[in-house]
């Protein structure tokens, strides 16, 4: 046994190295049982899904395969894959990643979560709406990792100012034993100092010290629970918060950005989609949803308490929350006056968002149409925005100093430089939506999009409102054990040919699949920020798991809700779009030879 042990060990610990040699081998027969061109396209493709989900290696370098593989296969020649990984998409993330960056540089996300805390009162259930609305607003400009990152130690630090080092339910349990061992002996109880108060004089008898220890246990058990609940509620709603936060704007998080790119590449016409239209869309369900998962969180955790809500709060209860209103008025205080620094990041700040939104919203001609259409995009607004930040200065200019020749003359520090931005901004994750894009192009390239809608007949019959629950229940159940950004890219090409086989807006089944690998919150492995608040070793998985089952659940309806309700005016979801037109009869036109070509490749075998 233990050699067996030993060699499961040594098989564990190179894990990684086999999958890397084995899969190649493992999905030969793909190439084998499929037309040649689209055989060799998904071979590629479940490698590098396969890859993704057991981070044999890392998701950037897995990104860089089509490179590689798709003109060494025949699929795609190197001149049309490279550019996938600089499309214009690409850019408008990274102009949020630079803005992103220079609010970390500057404090200013800091002082916007602690002046909301500071607005919304120190109540276990107003603090946890206080950190799931900061830390959602936060996550829908800066990276969900980066504003989970930050609001726990500010929850940590007020969490011990309610009720002190955590590690106190240690101290609790020990002095449990005790009053456990001394009513077993029947003799005096031992009291804890912070129950002196109930102890009973000496000449009372055995029965009555029994009774006031049990009443004494029973309270300390209740306030421990309590206070354990309060903890765990704090450490689940901002990763959760982030998580939803993310959905809200397209530069939010990276399948947002993935969605809008598949489009590009699938369906060129397609131009509903920016984000002014995104934020109309998704901005009104995140805030539904954070208002009811707040609530369930708070209710799970006692944040509510539903039963008791009139009784009357303790003394020690109304000395913690005045010691945690002082806890985050003190950080406030810590940051100092606001700078001019400050003040400009968060003016160009306003600028990025409005001209973003006011570009082209739909509803009314945008500052875009001043300008030859087609020219101006999303990536040309948020590159112009944050290009001004390279060379902005970040202290007040002062005309005196031009006639003052004694003063300093120091070089002027811009609101961030390029060595900040190198160190700051999340680089691999513009090389995963480069090889998301590149996915994209070779399914469209190689036929094997037009394939797999072939083989969708049997969901033709499915009413696309039950094909818009099951879309999201399937991907945020997938999502829960692999990247939502990997998910994302293997799942896209099936809807956008599953919408055309169910003759819908391919909106309607595309838009439900990318918000939903969002919505991971069972696992500590789903997302990084579920990582993050899980290694703070305060929660335990089966929290998660209780609490985050019915918050997939909520997202899953309420995203349909969204979808059949406000969303379909803002895309015209209620008909069959032109631009998805050509790219149906495109598709019904190449289907009879890929039909061929899959028999006569078969009838080899």
């Amino acid at each position: 046994m233990a050699a067996l042990g030993a060699l499961v060990k040594k098989v564990w610990s190179v894990r990684r190295v086999l999958v890397l040699l084995c899969a190649p081998l493992a999905l030969v027969p793909v190439l084998l049982s499929l037309p040649p061109k689209e055989g060799r396209c998904l071979y590629v493709i479940l490698l590098m899904a396969l890859y993704w989900c057991t981070e044999a290696l890392p998701l950037a370098v897995t990104a860089l395969l089509p490179i590689v593989l798709f003109p060494f296969l025949g699929i795609l020649p190197s001149n049309k894959v490279c550019p996938q990984y600089f499309l214009d998409t690409n850019f408008l993330f990274l102009s949020g990643l630079i803005m992103a960056s220079a609010i970390e540089e500057w404090n200013l996300h800091r002082r916007i979560a602690l002046r909301v805390l500071m607005l919304v009162g120190v109540q276990p259930a107003r603090l946890i709406l206080g950190m799931m609305l900061t830390t959602s607003f936060l996550s829908m400009w800066l990276s969900n990792t980066a504003s989970t990152a930050m609001m726990l130690p500010i929850a940590n630090a007020i969490l011990k100012s309610l009720f002190g080092e955590k590690d106190t339910s240690k101290n609790m349990n020990r002095e449990h034993e005790e009053i456990q061992a001394s009513l077993q002996q029947n003799k005096l109880y031992t009291v804890p100092t912070e129950m002196q108060f109930l102890a009973s004089t000496e000449d009372k008898d055995l029965t009555e010290e029994k009774e006031v220890a049990s009443d004494a246990l029973s309270d300390l058990k209740k306030e421990e629970e309590y206070k354990t609940n309060i903890w765990k509620g704090f450490l689940i709603s901002i990763p959760y918060a982030a998580s939803i936060g993310g959905t809200a704007t397209l530069t939010g998080t990276a399948p947002n950005l993935i969605l809008l790119g598949q489009l590009k590449s699938y369906f060129p016409e397609c131009d509903v989609v920016n984000f002014g239209s995104w934020f109309m869309f998704a901005f009104p369900l995140m805030l539904i949803f954070l208002l009811v998962g707040w609530l369930w969180i708070s209710i799970l955790y006692g944040g509510i308490n539903l039963r008791g809500w009139r009784t009357k709060k303790s003394n020690i209860r109304v000395d913690a929350e005045a010691r945690a209103r002082e806890v985050i008025k003190e950080d406030y205080q810590k940051l100092g006056p606001t700078k001019f620094a400050e003040q400009a990041i968060f003016f160009f700040f306003c600028m990025f968002a409005i001209m973003l939104f006011s570009r082209d919203p739909k509803f009314i001609p945008g500052w875009a149409s001043l300008f030859a259409p087609g020219f101006i995009s999303d990536a040309v607004t948020g590159i112009t925005i944050v290009i001004i930040l390279f060379f902005f200065p970040s202290q007040k200019p002062s005309f005196r100093w031009w006639f003052d020749f004694k003063a300093p003359n120091t070089e002027m520090q811009p609101l961030l430089t390029w060595r900040k931005a190198q160190e700051t901004v999340p680089w691999n994750i513009i090389l995963l939506l480069g090889g998301g894009f590149a996915m994209a192009k070779g399914c469209e390239e190689s036929g094997l999009s037009v394939w797999i809608g072939g083989r969708l007949h049997p969901l033709e019959g499915v009413p696309p409102p039950v094909a818009v629950i099951l879309i999201t229940i399937v991907i945020a159940l997938f999502t829960e054990f692999a990247s939502n950004t990997a998910t994302i890219i293997i799942f896209l090409p099936v809807l956008a040919e599953l919408a055309i086989r169910l003759k819908v807006n391919p909106l309607y089944l595309m838009i439900p699949g990318t918000i939903g690998c969002s919505y991971a919150f069972m696992l500590p492995v789903s997302t990084p920020p579920n990582s993050i608040a899980f290694s703070s070793g305060h929660l335990m998985v089966k929290d998660m798991a209780r609490t985050g089952l019915l918050m997939n659940l909520m997202g899953v309806l309420l995203l349909s809700l969204a979808m059949n309700t406000w969303a379909k005016s803002i895309f015209q979801l209620g008909t069959f779009p032109a631009w998805a037109n050509i790219h149906a009869e495109n598709a019904t036109l190449l289907l009879p030879a890929v039909e061929n070509v899959t028999f006569s490749a078969l009838n080899k075998i």
